[in-house]
């Protein structure tokens, strides 16, 4: 016999609020205006039952299992889903199976919904190619990071993608209130009263993710007792209690894209830009050493020569960090971003290892002049040129160092940046002693 929880279970009642407000038509679907406005295609592809193969990516609680449900329920076809994670490649072949023959003896398509579809590695996305080719199945997936980058090229080219994109505050905002008020599946029945700072409080914090924003109302509900005549009061306080502060999504592929806006920014100069992208990356878990290595890099890659002293203000905060850890050390953190932003820029360090490597691998195997080679005398084929000590005509002799095919190159060039037109001043000056040297030598 069941008992009181398998009943209320069954009739939603011990649901999550996320999963008991998620709608079931296109028309209660909150936010993706530009995916499901009325006459988009997907609109128009799902209301006429003719929906192909699909993936759905965006952050959390943006509506991808939602509309995959809206897809299920809409369409005439049935309707299997699965998790990347906790399903295999036999589960998927069963499944297939049991499509083709609905297909075969009914009429009757099957539409297929994989939850987390990166997770699935290239044998298990192979087992379902050639169902999606002969249209056994309408494969439906969802996931959180960029497919084009975590799936494998088979699925994706034989997809339409669809990119959710986060909730407007507005459209959270929305939502709360409809769950604020709905008596069937929210809190409509109940004597409910949330101020308008406690929802500007669940709407800051959910960050544009709709199933937080549910569940901290949720909480908040559930954990404030009722006044005496029942009415439950929610106040900024207890929102800021019951959602504390939103752990900040970044997956594998926002993580890359953090991170690649993070070395941008300090090449382009923007400072505020670049500390944003350095925390928000540290406040989601990521090691500060990551953000220091890349801080390292970009101190020799864009500013270089320009300002030295980045580099070493770089590696130096690097070095603190490591002694004193956080929070401490991101201060110095703090400090070398903002050097490296504001140092005059100049790439002629890259510019000049580049030019070294094509030439390297260009000229092949080069003789080392002899006068450079160790025990000259011994070497063979000795030309009778000795190496000039350069100290013994005031630090500065002019005599070929570089490979006979290739002596006349210039790899590095100095900018006009920063320290750099010092730089050039002194190779000029240099050039000049040298040649002048030699003639006394030789005159």
């Amino acid at each position: 016999m069941d008992d009181l929880f398998t009943a209320a279970a069954a009739d939603g009642k011990m649901k999550p609020l996320a999963e008991r407000m998620r709608p079931h038509s296109l028309k209660d679907f909150i936010g993706q205006k530009h995916l499901v406005s009325e006459g988009s295609l997907l609109s128009r592809a799902i209301m006429a039952d003719k929906l192909g193969s699909c993936i759905f990516f965006g952050p959390p609680g943006t509506g991808k299992t939602t509309l995959a449900t809206i897809i299920a329920e809409t369409t005439h076809g049935a309707f299997a889903k699965m998790n990347a994670v906790s399903s295999g490649v036999a589960e998927a072949k069963k499944l297939i199976e049991e499509a083709r023959d609905r297909l075969k003896m009914y009429g009757r398509r099957t539409y297929l919904l994989l939850d987390e579809c990166h997770r699935w590695n290239k044998a298990q996305s192979d087992c379902v190619l050639s169902a999606i080719e002969d249209g056994s199945i309408i494969f439906i997936g969802s996931t959180t990071e960029n497919p084009y980058v975590s799936m494998t090229n088979a699925i994706v080219s034989r997809c339409r993608i669809f990119e959710l994109k986060p909730l407007h505050d507005e459209e959270v905002r929305e939502g709360l209130i409809r769950a604020i008020k709905d008596e069937k599946n929210g809190y409509g029945k109940m004597k409910l009263n949330v101020t308008e700072e406690a929802l500007d409080h669940f709407v800051w914090a959910a960050g544009g993710d709709l199933r937080s924003a549910y569940g901290a109302l949720e909480l908040a509900v559930l954990t404030t007792p009722p006044l005496a005549d029942g009415t439950v009061t929610v106040d900024a306080k207890v929102a800021e209690q019951s959602s504390q502060k939103k752990l900040l999504s970044v997956d594998e592929t926002l993580y890359y894209d953090m991170l690649s806006a993070f070395c941008k920014s300090l090449r382009g100069s923007a400072p505020d830009a670049a500390l944003y992208y350095a925390f928000r990356l540290i406040d989601s878990g990521c090691d500060p050493m990551l953000i220091f290595r890349r801080l390292m890099a970009h101190a020799a890659e864009d500013v270089g020569l320009a300002n030295t002293n980045a580099l070493v203000v770089s590696v130096s905060a690097c070095l603190a960090y490591e002694r004193m850890g956080a929070p401490e050390g991101l201060i110095p953190l703090t400090e070398a971003i903002i050097c490296v932003c504001t140092s005059p820029k100049s790439n002629s360090v890259v510019v000049a290892r580049d030019a070294a490597l094509a030439c390297v691998r260009k000229s092949g195997d080069s003789f080392v002049p002899y006068q450079l080679r160790n025990y000259t005398e011994h070497s063979p084929n000795w030309d009778g040129k000795k190496y000039v000590y350069p100290h013994d005509y005031g630090g500065y002799y002019k005599q070929q160092y570089l490979p006979d095919g290739i002596k006349d190159e210039v790899f590095y060039v100095p900018k006009n940046e920063g320290d750099e037109p010092r730089i050039r001043e002194f190779m000029e000056r240099v050039r000049k002693l040298e040649e002048e040297n030699a003639k006394k030598k030789n005159g």
